[in-house]
């Protein structure tokens, strides 16, 4: 007989249904037993062992913060960039209108002030509701939360795998295991902390978790200035994220939207007008796309890219890479670096200025430490992170080295020939000797044959020659023949001739050289692991004159040891960081050490700002100098086939290194008969294009950082007092008393040896 449908029929239907799932089904007869009435009225063994079970699960739940976007900040406080694995910006409760707070709980948990972290009734009503199909959920927002907080947790320990999601893979263990979470998380914490945490923590977009990524992402506000249609659209948002998404399924948002509005009024959080005005709202949105990450920087990408890695590679965050990553990009850190904004705006102004569009890709930098420090003020270069039409694209870094001094990679191009800017090395080892600069010596000297007596007591050998007779070499060369000819050692500086670099070379102690570079902190080569800052090897004679390929960094604050009156600063990027608690953890502080004697400093200074003054630096344009401005100290350098050219200077204040070539490969591009920005060049020399990177970047910047005058060297460095011994080698030697200022009448560009596998770079 067909059984007639009936209310009381039909009511006693669903009591057996729901009967029947208490029995069969764990986790059913647990809520009963455990939760919905005293333990005494439960008859069964079934009903005992859940309870047993329940009471053994744990009751303490681990609340740390959420995981946080980090933000590194250029020294004024501006932002350069913001580093998440999720994008959340935590604020607190009263940073959120009213209207989100009232919004949720109508939705998600009305009864959420009058339960203990599980509401009895809300289970019952949803046994009910599933009984009779229509699926419904009984999770409170501590529920939620304590679900949030877990599965935030396992992903901070890399263990995304094993997130639990309602009605996919939790299981009756689990749900109880929340649900006594619930109940002891009440007994800790405030109803207004819970709420909090739960704004906070909850999931609204891939690119937006908590309530205030979720307002800038959907409607480019805050928290606080949630309208009423605005925050009840977020309210529906967190059932489904991806079904009510506004900005993909707007007719489906709305839909939810509407609900949320109807419960906020029928309980009474807005009335009806506001209720009509709200639900006649269309559904728009206007989205702020968050930038992630360092290469959306727009201040400064390659310098946060460098901080970034120095992070990354530094064990004080973490034990291994991956607890490093986890730490940086969800721990809320707070990056203060040294960067200032104002100087990387000009840095940046005058690397993309010496290219235009750059079809052909040659490459420009500019980087600056300051001296008593080795803080980076900037750290610029004339490419864009992504490909863009007109832009040269590129991901490395011009301005450091390929890795750090742990070895790791900082995805740095590794440098370039240095050429003539390794040159105020060997000036300083010759002052260091106790020479003067006004010594004259015999440019016209191009012959170093094996055999010849160089001095060398480092265990290194000495290695390269010039000359012609030796198959496979050549002379000595200079850029012009004018300058094949007596002149003092200063004058040689000045006008960067290579056959005085080399005569002075010949009358001290490579190894004095050497350790010179070394002390200054110059390396270059490939790193490996054993070996991440390997030497630039002074005693092989090419490197005298920059044929080993070093960093523009290095170079600046190679530089920057001259003017700190011989102290050498390691370069630093990070002043402070702090976590989301406030907490400060390790960053960099200065780490400085005598590199050089103070006056052989003040002696390289002198003879530096003569480069400017009458040398090889005259012809910058437009020119800066001691005489037109205010003290300044310089040096220009070419490779041999003008495919890296430089200027590395210096005030009392700010030291900086420009750059100018090719960054495709070992620097294999020759320079010459090439137009860049429209100009034509039949060979490109330091002066050219570095040179006004250089005058420009320094003639604004250098001011605010001090130029005061740099301190006078001891006289008998600048004058020889009488004669002298006869040099100790082949290499003819002119003294004078007279002090060492001998004009060149042209000043000559870099020198230009024919390249060669021995060659000398300028």
């Amino acid at each position: 007989m067909a059984t007639g449908k009936n209310p009381l029929f039909d009511t006693a239907t669903t009591l057996g249904k729901i009967f029947l799932f208490l029995g069969v089904s764990a986790i059913c007869g647990v809520l009963v037993a455990g939760l919905l009435v005293p333990a005494a009225a439960v008859s069964g063994s079934a009903a005992s062992g859940s309870i047993q079970f329940f009471d053994t699960l744990p009751a303490e739940l681990k609340v740390d913060p959420p995981s946080q976007s980090t933000t590194i900040l250029a020294s004024d406080g501006s932002v350069i960039a913001n580093l998440y694995a999720e994008n959340r910006t935590r604020v607190s409760l009263d940073q959120m209108s009213p209207h989100i707070k009232d919004a949720i709980i109508a939705i998600e948990d009305s009864r959420f002030y009058e339960h203990g972290g599980v509401d009895t009734t809300g289970i019952l009503r949803a046994l009910v509701s599933t009984a009779r199909g229509n699926k419904q959920g009984a999770s409170t927002i501590t529920q939620q939360y304590v679900n949030n907080v877990i599965n935030s947790s396992l992903e901070a320990e890399g263990k995304g795998d094993e997130v639990l999601l309602n009605g996919v893979n939790k299981g009756v263990g689990d749900k109880l295991r929340e649900m006594k979470l619930a109940i002891a998380l009440e007994k800790k914490f405030t109803k207004e902390q819970i709420l909090e945490g739960y704004l906070n923590i909850v999931f609204f977009n891939r690119d937006a978790y908590g309530i205030e990524a979720a307002s800038k992402f959907f409607f480019s506000t805050t928290a606080k200035n949630l309208t009423v249609p605005q925050a009840a659209l977020l309210a529906g948002v967190v059932n489904s994220p991806s079904y009510y998404d506004p900005i993909t399924n707007p007719e489906n948002a709305k839909v939810r939207r509407d609900l949320v509005l109807h419960a906020m009024l029928t309980q009474g959080k807005i009335k009806q007008a506001e209720y009509d005005a709200a639900v006649a709202t269309p559904v728009t949105t206007k989205v702020t796309q968050p930038r992630q990450g360092c290469a959306y920087s727009k201040t400064a990408p390659y310098f946060c890219d460098y901080v970034l890695h120095l992070l990354l590679n530094n064990p004080a965050y973490g034990a291994d890479a991956a607890e490093r990553e986890r730490k940086i990009f969800r721990g809320g850190l707070t990056i203060k670096t040294t960067l200032d904004p104002k100087a990387q705006a000009v840095a940046q102004a005058q690397v993309d200025g010496s290219a235009g569009a750059n079809p052909d890709k040659w490459g420009a930098s500019l980087v600056s430490v300051q001296p008593a420090s080795g803080k980076i003020v900037s750290m610029a270069q004339n490419t864009v992170w992504f490909p863009a039409a007109g832009k040269f694209d590129q991901t490395q870094n011009f301005n450091v080295d390929v890795q750090d001094a742990k070895g790791n990679d900082l995805n740095g191009l590794g440098g370039f020939q240095p050429g003539s800017t390794m040159k105020p090395f060997t000036f300083a080892e010759w002052l260091n000797e106790g020479n003067s600069m006004s010594t004259r010596l015999n440019g016209a000297v191009r012959r170093y044959s094996p055999g010849f007596p160089w001095k060398n007591t480092c265990p290194a050998p000495t290695d390269g020659i010039y000359d012609n007779n030796v198959p496979g070499s050549f002379d000595l060369q200079n850029a012009d023949e004018n300058h094949y000819k007596y002149m003092s050692v200063l004058d040689g500086l000045a006008n960067s001739i290579n056959t005085i670099t080399f005569a002075t070379a010949a009358q001290v102690d490579l190894c004095g050289i050497q350790k010179i570079v070394d002390a200054v902190g110059i390396h270059g080569g490939l790193p490996s692991k054993d070996n991440p800052n390997p030497p630039v090897p002074m005693t092989t004679l090419g490197n005298l004159i920059g044929s080993t390929q070093t960093a523009p960094l290095t170079m600046a604050s190679a530089f920057a040891t001259f003017a700190n009156d011989g102290k050498y600063c390691e370069p630093i990027a990070i002043d402070s960081v702090t976590d989301a608690t406030g907490a400060q953890l390790p960053a960099q502080t200065p780490s400085c050490r005598d590199a050089v004697k103070p006056e052989v400093a003040h002696g390289v200074a002198y003879a530096m700002q003569e480069v400017l003054n009458r040398g090889s630096g005259s012809l910058i344009q437009p020119r800066i100098s001691t005489r037109t401005s205010f003290p300044i100290a310089a040096k220009t350098g070419t490779n041999d086939t003008n495919s890296s050219t430089w200027v590395a200077g210096y005030t009392k204040g700010l030291a900086t290194a420009t750059w100018f070539g090719d960054p495709l490969g070992d620097q294999k591009r020759a320079g010459q008969n090439v137009t860049v920005n429209g100009n034509f060049y039949k060979g490109i020399d330091g002066y050219m294009i570095a040179g006004p990177q250089f005058s420009n970047y320094m003639a604004q910047i250098a001011p605010a950082y001090g130029t005061d005058p740099f301190p006078a060297p001891p006289s008998d460095m600048l004058y020889t007092p009488a004669p002298v011994a006869p040099p100790r080698d082949t290499t003819p030697v002119e003294r004078s008393t007279a002090p060492a200022a001998e004009p060149s009448t042209e000043p000559s560009a870099e020198p230009k040896p024919e390249p060669t596998k021995s060659s000398g770079k300028k």
